[in-house]
């Protein structure tokens, strides 16, 4: 019986440290980053994304970002509140966005 609790808890530990543990390459954190923080992001450090890039990285699409559904989705416009040097960059390449 302790060994099942053991290995519940090592895979729940294990679990959040894969979340966690989310680097820039791979686009927004669920249910922590604004599209603003990740522009942000993609587009400093260690990749330093161009804004179409970057904005193709942080996009949310209509479907929720879930295989099922796909066909129909679309991308969402980007909430740019309060950055207007991301709104700038998103009028330069095409890109609908929010103020």
């Amino acid at each position: 019986m302790r060994s099942k609790k053991t290995l519940g808890l090592g895979m729940m530990l294990g679990g959040l440290a894969l979340l966690g543990g989310c680097s820039s390459e791979i686009g927004r954190v669920p249910l922590l980053d604004t599209d603003v923080s990740c522009l942000r992001k993609q587009m400093k450090g260690p990749m330093f994304l161009s804004f179409p890039l970057a904005a193709n990285t942080c996009q949310r699409m209509s479907n929720h970002n879930l295989v099922l559904g796909e066909k129909n989705a679309h991308p969402l416009p980007l909430n740019l509140k309060d950055a207007p040097d991301l709104q700038k960059q998103a009028d330069e390449y095409g890109y609908s966005y929010t103020k």
